[in-house]
């Protein structure tokens, strides 16, 4: 077991896809397709135990329309919410301008947000997500780590501290159950991955 309690999970969607549906593996159209893939995660994510950090790599798909962004990621994000008994976090790895519109799309609908790392670039938050939300998060993302003690020096403002309550909540920051410290999403994948 790692120090954070969390079993990685690391998903090509390109390989699943080639594996779970018959059809050109760098495409992701179709409800169908794309429900056989969140199948296929779902048992991968069973597999993991408790709680689960799993990045899902869009870098190999070329093409995604908006039912399958529905079923891979937002279906997903629906069924792993924190009063869920299977709880997971997600990275959403290799997203490129192609990738964000049905993406954001479906976040939109569905009131959620997620952490994408955007190909060759930063870690972003994306879907539904306030200025609040946006300037903790980063602020986090920038330190990697708060212990709970650093809380109000760090974040002095009452409403970024029930910020950052939310962003626990909603699964877009990661809190120890020990010690309490939130850690960026980012440095746990980078800690569980290395």
């Amino acid at each position: 077991m790692n120090g954070f309690g969390i079993d990685p999970v690391a998903i090509d969607l390109s390989r699943l896809v080639q594996r779970q549906v018959a059809s050109l593996y760098a495409h992701l159209v179709t409800r169908p397709t794309g429900r056989a893939v969140r199948m296929a995660i779902e048992s991968q994510l069973a597999n993991a135990g408790g709680t689960a950090l799993s990045v899902i790599d869009f870098s190999e798909v070329h093409v995604l329309d908006f039912s399958c962004a529905d079923e891979v990621v937002a279906k997903l994000l629906l069924h792993h919410q924190p009063e869920e008994a299977t709880r997971a976090f997600f990275i959403l790895r290799g997203v490129s301008d192609l990738h964000l519109e049905p993406i954001q799309a479906v976040l939109e609908r569905h009131r959620l947000a997620a952490v994408a790392e955007t190909a060759g670039g930063p870690f972003r938050l994306v879907g539904v997500r306030s200025e609040a939300d946006v300037r903790v998060w980063r602020s986090l993302e920038e330190r990697g780590a708060l212990p709970p003690g650093d809380v109000p020096a760090h974040l002095p403002d009452e409403v970024d501290r029930a910020t950052l309550e939310s962003l626990a909540r909603r699964g877009l920051v990661f809190r120890r159950p020990e010690s309490g410290d939130y850690l960026a999403l980012s440095s746990v994948m980078r800690s569980l991955m290395a």
